[in-house]
C-alpha cells in the first residue's frame, strides 16, 4: 500500500463529462480483491480530490504509471468507454526493455484471458539503445486490451521490461536496483488520443514522466536524445 502522507493526484486534463490523471505507479484504480486492508483505490482518491463521484473508463495495472482517464457520471461513463473502443483511439506507453530491438515489430500472439486464448496485437516502436546496459526505449501502441499485455507479448519476444517482476528477468530486475536504485516497472502510459464523444473534438492529453522513470533515462542516454524524441523538455 503506498505510504502516506496521501498525494494530490495530478490532473492533466479535466471537463464536465471527464477528467484524466497522472496516476502514479504503486495504486490500484479501483477496490479488488488485490486490494490490501483498507487501502484507498485511485479512484477514491480522485472523487476524494474533486468531490464527486469518478467512474473508471479503463485500468492501468498497480505498478504502471501515466494517463488514466475517469469520467463524472455514469452516462459519460458509457460514452467514454465506446469511444476508447474505436479504432481512432490510441494510448501509446513508453517502456525500457532487455536487449536490443533494431526495428519496429507487431506482436500478434494470442494471449489467455480469463482462461481463453484471445487475440492480442502490440506495435513497438525502438527510441533509443543504450550500448552500456544493453536496453532500448520503446513506444508500445497495443489494438487489444489483455490483461498484462504490453508486459506478456515482451517476455514473449525474449525482451521483457525492466523492473517486472511477474514477467521478467530476475538477475537483471536486481542489476537495475543496485546499480540505479531503480525499483518499479518501467512501463509508463504516456498519451491518450481520443475523440470526445460529445463535442466531437480531437484530444490529445500527456503524462509527464514521474522523476524516477526521467532519472533512469538521463543516466542511460545523452540529453539530446532525449530531448529530441520528446521525453524530457528541451
Amino acid at each position: 500500500m503506498p505510504e502516506s502522507p496521501i498525494p494530490d493526484i495530478p490532473i492533466l486534463w479535466q471537463d464536465a463529462t471527464a477528467v484524466a490523471v497522472n496516476k502514479p505507479a504503486g495504486w490500484l484504480v479501483h477496490n479488488s480483491k488485490w486490494a490490501g486492508p483498507k487501502e484507498l483505490s485511485l479512484r477514491q482518491l480522485v472523487a476524494k480530490q474533486l468531490g464527486q463521484q469518478t467512474y473508471p473508463i479503463h485500468r492501468l495495472d498497480r505498478p504502471t504509471s501515466g494517463v488514466l482517464l475517469f469520467a463524472l457520471s455514469r452516462e459519460d461513463a458509457r460514452h467514454w468507454h465506446q469511444q476508447l473502443g474505436q479504432t481512432d483511439t490510441q494510448k501509446t506507453y513508453l517502456a525500457l526493455a532487455r536487449g536490443h530491438i533494431q526495428q519496429p515489430v507487431t506482436i500478434d500472439l494470442a494471449l489467455k484471458d480469463g482462461g481463453v486464448p484471445r487475440p492480442a496485437v502490440t506495435h513497438v516502436q525502438p527510441l533509443a539503445y543504450s550500448a552500456q546496459e544493453h536496453v532500448t526505449l520503446i513506444i508500445a501502441r497495443i489494438e487489444t486490451g489483455r490483461q498484462h499485455q504490453i508486459r506478456r507479448h515482451l517476455s514473449r519476444i525474449a525482451h521483457q521490461l525492466i523492473g517486472d517482476t511477474t514477467y521478467g528477468k530476475g538477475r537483471i530486475n536486481r542489476y537495475f536496483r543496485e546499480t540505479y536504485g531503480f525499483h518499479r516497472l518501467f512501463l509508463h502510459a504516456w498519451s491518450l488520443e481520443i475523440t470526445h464523444p460529445r463535442s466531437g473534438k480531437r484530444l490529445f492529453i500527456r503524462a509527464p514522466l514521474p522523476s524516477e522513470l526521467e532519472q533512469l533515462l538521463t543516466s542511460l542516454f545523452p540529453p539530446s536524445i532525449l530531448q529530441t524524441i520528446g521525453v524530457i523538455p528541451s
